[in-house]
């Protein structure tokens, strides 16, 4: 990284934070629309927030701009804390289809269906929308939504230029081998969270190690413990998203990291417990980009089968870990 990507970094950073706060006031403008009403229906209890979280987040392939959204939604009022933690554990789910797009379509794709599904794409259309709406129409509501849709393209301008500013770091060899450098489970997991936190997209990290997988040169051993690495890394995103909000809003990026740091231990104890206690010769075999997109969707799915019962505790849990 140059002067001039650190640069772009902040620069990315202040966009992300100026999206995110047109996008609340937007949001906070229209609470009284039939977007709540529809919010609250499709969130009404935990088995639909889970189903519509991993249907969005399967959509845009970003749990990142998911929890983001939450994020905003809860500091305007729009959504209760109780109502995003099924969405949250969706989103989780939702996510790991970018890694089985990438496994069975390769890193790239030109398809333009798939690419539009992108938030990095379609955000130069729906900032047209916006200001067109903003501009043109004399409507109050109609002006609020302009303001959303361009919060959004905003925001997502603002992950992109994050994103770009440290993309060289990620095609750079010497800092994906980083991957390959620990055969310690615990520094395995160390590597994949640095490394999200870093490109700020757990789907880029998992791209990015399907595509180090390719080359054989990454085993199961290796590849379990950065996959949960990634889950976590991939909360810094709710973490920016939540600077200078609401209580309520902090707690959601709360969940967000909670609900990845308890399905990381709980997996790397029983990982660390099968290693010592049975001869698992598959370990040490080379892991292919289709395997990687199955570890990656077992994990999230299994994380989301232990916790989803205990959603009200986890919600107890963040208030006393964000107090009023």
């Amino acid at each position: 990284m140059d002067i001039y990507s650190i640069i772009s970094l902040f620069g990315g950073l202040a966009l992300f934070l100026y999206g995110m706060h047109t996008l609340s006031s937007g949001l906070e403008k229209m609470a009284g629309s039939k977007m709540e009403a529809v919010l609250k229906k499709v969130t009404s209890n935990s088995f639909k927030g889970l189903a519509f979280g991993t249907v969005v987040t399967a959509v845009v392939q970003s749990s990142s701009a998911v929890t983001v959204m939450l994020v905003s939604l809860v500091n305007s009022g729009i959504m209760q804390l109780r109502q995003t933690i099924g969405v949250i554990m969706g989103s989780n789910i939702g996510t790991t289809v970018t890694a089985w797009i990438l496994s069975l379509m390769g890193i790239d794709s030109d398809n333009f269906f798939v690419n539009m599904l992108k938030p990095s794409n379609f955000s130069p259309i729906v900032a047209f929308i916006g200001i067109m709406l903003i501009m043109a129409c004399k409507k109050q509501n109609l002006k609020d939504t302009g303001y959303i849709f361009i919060g959004f393209a905003v925001l997502m301008y603002g992950m992109t230029a994050m994103s770009g500013s440290v993309e060289a770091l990620s095609e750079d060899p010497r800092f994906a081998g980083i991957f390959t450098l620990f055969d310690n489970p615990l520094m395995g997991v160390v590597v994949g969270l640095v490394f999200t936190a870093v490109i700020q997209s757990s789907s880029a990290s998992v791209g990015v190690l399907q595509a180090i997988s390719m080359t054989g040169a990454i085993t199961y051993y290796s590849a379990i413990p950065i996959i949960m690495g990634q889950n976590i890394g991939t909360c810094i995103s709710s973490l920016i998203a939540c600077v200078g909000t609401s209580k309520n809003a902090k707690r959601v990026a709360a969940v967000h990291i909670l609900f990845n740091c308890i399905g990381t231990v709980v997996f790397l104890a029983i990982w660390l417990a099968a290693i010592s206690l049975f001869d698992l010769s598959f370990a040490h075999n080379a892991v292919a980009p289709y395997d990687i997109a199955v570890i990656h969707s077992v994990f999230n799915i299994i994380s989301t089968v232990l916790m989803f019962p205990f959603s009200s505790g986890l919600e107890k849990l963040v208030k006393i870990i964000v107090p009023d």
